[in-house]
């Protein structure tokens, strides 16, 4: 399954490096590393990997700069890795289009499984691209949408309009607006919501959670700080309000 899958590994720890490469190997990914920011740039564009593991923490260039400049030229995958577990870390972070975090230090299996996990929603987006560009070509396609409080989503163009003003959102921001227009006022715990976006195969931080109802928040809400729309349900996780 993973024949032909190319993971770039950045991090300047030899040992990561080397057990990373060997982890990686024996799940028979073509791994290739990298030790700072510049040489893990030049990797990039020189052998097109399909998903990056990146340190925050490099020579020359760091993890945050790295990945800029990464998704300003690819739509690569990317795991970041830090030593730090702070909240704004993860925030500035997945405002950059990260699509999964770990702390050092970490399991290398756990690591593995991320990476399946990863792997697997960018080839089920890719999927439903490919189907929706398929279907836009004939004239007797229909776009299934849902309409809810001034929110819209489209499921085949995977977009989202606000008040009829379009607005930018990631797989996980769409997919996790569309399990809760799926489920008006179902309340949804943390934890739950960590399966469900980031699969049975996450095991993480329920703050990831957080900061993803954050970052949906500022592009839904007229004010963030009170959520009309995606509203918290104290002690409890959080529904999307229709009432």
């Amino acid at each position: 399954m993973n024949e032909g899958k190319k993971i770039l590994v950045v991090d300047d720890e030899p040992k990561i490096l080397k057990v990373l490469e060997q982890t990686l190997t024996k799940q028979n990914y073509e791994v290739i590393t990298a030790s700072d920011g510049e040489e893990a740039l030049l990797k990039l564009e020189e052998k097109n990997p399909d998903l990056m593991v990146l340190d925050l923490m490099l020579p020359k260039l760091d993890g945050y700069e790295v990945c800029r400049l990464a998704k300003s030229k690819t739509n690569i995958p990317i795991i970041m890795l830090t030593a730090k577990g702070d909240l704004v870390d993860k925030t500035v972070g997945f405002h950059m289009g990260i699509d999964d975090y770990m702390t050092k230090p970490f399991s290398p299996s756990e690591l593995a499984l991320r990476i399946k996990a990863v792997m697997r929603r960018v080839a089920e987006a890719q999927l439903l691209i490919s189907r929706s560009q398929s279907q836009s070509t004939s004239p007797q396609t229909s776009e299934p949408t849902l309409e809810l409080g001034g929110v819209k989503i489209d499921f085949n163009s995977r977009q989202i309009e606000v008040n009829g003003t379009v607005i930018k959102s990631t797989a996980k921001e769409f997919e996790l607006l569309k399990l809760f227009m799926q489920h008006p006022n179902q309340v949804f715990t943390r934890e739950q919501l960590l399966q469900k976006i980031w699969d049975s195969d996450y095991v993480g931080d329920a703050n990831t959670v957080t900061v993803l109802i954050r970052r949906i928040r500022e592009k839904l809400e007229d004010d963030p700080a009170k959520p009309t729309r995606i509203v918290t349900v104290w002690g409890v996780g959080y529904k999307f309000a229709t009432d």
